[in-house]
Parts: C-alpha cells; sequence; structure tokens
C-alpha cells in the first residue's frame, strides 16, 4: 500500500497547476463564442446608403450589389436614397453610424469632388471612412446636338478653337460629373467654351435636345437611348476602349489625347469604426458580388464596368482622383452651387 509520504510531491497539483487549468478551461470556453460572435457579422440586415435621387448608374450599381451581398451575407442588404447637398447629408449621417451594419456608395463626387470645392465639408473623405471595393466604372459620353458641324472630337476641337466662347456645354450643376468631365476636356484639348449649369441631368438633357445647348457631358446610360435615335451625336467616349455599345465611336484617348479617361465611378464605404474582420469579409464578399452573373448582366446594360477590387486598391485609386481632380478642379475654379 502506498502512503501520502510514498508519493512523489510531483503528483499534487499545485495551486498554480489549478489555476493555469482552469484558465485553459475558461479560455476554451470563450474562443469558440468569440469565433462564433465574428462570423456572425452581419447581425442584422445591412443598409447601404446611395446619396443620390432613386435612378441612373448610381441605383443599378447599388443595388445590383446589394442584391448578391444578400445571398452570401445571410442579412438582407438594402438600398437607402438619402440625396442632398452634393451627397454631404448623406455622408456625414454614415460618417457617424455606429450600428456596424451601414454602408454607403462612394463617388467621384463625394470622394474626390467635393473635398476641394467646399470651404467645409461636414465629414473627412478620408479619415471618416474605410474603403472596401471599388464597384464599378461608367463611361462618361462626349456628345453634341445634330445641329453642331462635327462628327467626331477632332472636328469639334477644330470647330471650337474657330469659335471661342461661341459654343455652350451643359451640365447637371457645379462640380457635377458632367461639368468636371468637361472642363477636363477643355483644359486637355485647350478650348473655350460656356458653361451652362443645371439643377439636375434632366433640365440639362431637355435643352441639349431642343438646341439650347451645343454640348454635354454624361454617363452612359443617360444617353445611348438619345444617341441610337439620331437625336444627340456622340463624338467620343471617355472610357480607355470602344463600348460594345458604340463600336464606331472612338476613344478621347484614339483622338489625339493619350491617356485621357474620363469616367464617373462608384464603390462601397464603410464607416471608420467598422472592426477590421467585418471589413475584410465584407471586402471578399463584395468582390465577389459586382463580378456575380445577374450583377454583371445588369451593369453591362447600363454600359457599367464591374470592377470588385480590393480595400487597398480602392484607397489607392480615391488618392490618385483626389490628385488628378485637385488640379482641375483649382483650374477651372469650380466653385458648389
Amino acid at each position: 500500500m502506498l502512503f501520502d509520504n510514498d508519493i512523489s510531491p510531483a503528483f499534487y497539483p499545485t495551486r498554480r497547476h489549478l489555476l493555469g487549468a482552469g484558465s485553459a478551461l475558461a479560455l476554451g470556453g470563450l474562443l469558440p463564442t468569440a469565433a462564433l460572435a465574428q462570423a456572425a457579422w452581419p447581425a442584422k440586415s445591412v443598409r447601404f446608403v446611395v446619396p443620390f435621387a432613386p435612378g441612373g448608374s448610381s441605383e443599378i450599381v447599388a443595388r445590383s450589389t446589394a442584391a448578391e451581398l444578400s445571398k452570401t451575407l445571410g442579412q438582407s442588404v438594402f438600398v437607402d436614397n438619402k440625396p442632398g447637398a452634393a451627397g454631404n447629408i448623406a455622408m456625414q449621417e454614415v460618417a457617424r453610424a455606429e450600428d456596424q451594419h451601414t454602408l454607403i456608395l462612394g463617388h467621384i463626387g463625394t470622394l474626390a469632388v467635393n473635398p476641394y470645392i467646399f470651404d467645409k465639408l461636414p465629414y473627412d473623405a478620408n479619415k471618416d471612412f474605410k474603403p472596401v471595393s471599388l464597384l464599378a466604372k461608367v463611361p462618361s459620353l462626349y456628345v453634341v446636338h445634330p445641329d453642331v458641324p462635327a462628327k467626331n472630337l477632332k472636328e469639334f476641337i477644330a470647330y471650337a478653337k474657330k469659335n471661342p466662347g461661341k459654343l455652350s456645354y451643359g451640365s447637371a450643376g457645379n462640380g457635377s460629373a458632367g461639368h468636371l468631365a468637361f472642363e477636363y476636356l477643355k483644359m486637355t484639348a485647350e478650348i473655350f467654351m460656356l458653361h451652362v449649369p443645371y439643377r439636375g441631368t434632366g433640365p440639362m438633357m431637355t435643352d441639349l435636345l431642343s438646341g439650347r445647348l451645343d454640348a454635354a457631358s454624361v454617363g452612359a446610360a443617360a444617353l445611348l437611348p438619345f444617341i441610337k435615335s439620331g437625336k444627340v451625336r456622340c463624338i467620343a467616349t471617355g472610357s480607355t476602349q470602344r463600348l460594345p455599345q458604340l463600336p464606331d465611336v472612338a476613344t478621347v484617348a484614339e483622338q489625339g489625347f493619350p491617356g485621357f479617361e474620363m469616367t464617373q465611378w462608384y464603390g462601397m464605404l464603410a464607416p471608420a469604426s467598422l472592426p477590421k474582420e467585418h471589413l475584410d469579409k465584407l471586402a471578399a464578399e463584395t468582390m465577389k458580388a459586382v463580378k456575380a452573373p445577374e450583377a454583371l448582366k445588369r451593369l453591362n446594360g447600363d454600359a457599367a464596368e464591374a470592377i470588385g477590387g480590393t480595400p487597398a486598391q480602392f484607397a489607392q485609386f480615391i488618392a490618385a482622383e483626389q490628385a488628378r481632380w485637385q488640379k482641375v478642379i483649382k483650374r477651372a475654379q469650380i466653385k458648389p452651387d
């Protein structure tokens, strides 16, 4: 028989051993819970805010992405349009959101233009948000009224130089994508034209179709029907390659300006407070969502190019766009309406 004093001291667990074992058991119980909590995100419906009125390319990009994410995230993703103040109202709201279930559609205007045309913004484009993914690019088209004697960009530039200040172009407002697109062309081609700002694309298109305006630059989706019907003439596309919908229309780059690109772009942003593990999951699913067959079908119908890049790639893209448009805005002295 073995007695207590016959047993080696190493046989008995010390208090330190007992505490260590207890901690290990406790951690063992907590680790699966923490892992499940991380994997469970999102825990409720996700609101995808669009800082523009319903309709147009922003609507198609946002809804296409939201529909696919609803299939893979395990929670519904719904689009919430919050227009006003050039997107500043929606950007401010989402920047302050702390529920971890609110996202926003970033745009050339809110991320690369507003920081340079407004003296004071209610949000910081670079600090208040985390880039998730660049979703899509929509090429800007350069069009003229049929009465303008120019069949392509070269002829248009030559005509504008012979008639400085006599031609007018319209846009949806100061600082709008259409305004930037034409100012960029003017700067590149060294031509002078009168800018006529409107409150929205609709009224601007009315005057362009009636001949009260000579030219405009608008996203492809809004213009394709009028181009095909002959109500406006497309003289160039701002895309890097010709569009399948307009195979006979050369790009601006092809017509003497290598490297020229003018596209409206849309990306997903999250508030800066979103934890990295949630951001990583969202980014991975978003990159797949924009390339899903149904999403591609809708985007291609809008002449939009699906991108689906990483957060780092989107951050680099935003920085490059800010540098480019800051120069254009400063030279053209663009101010908000």
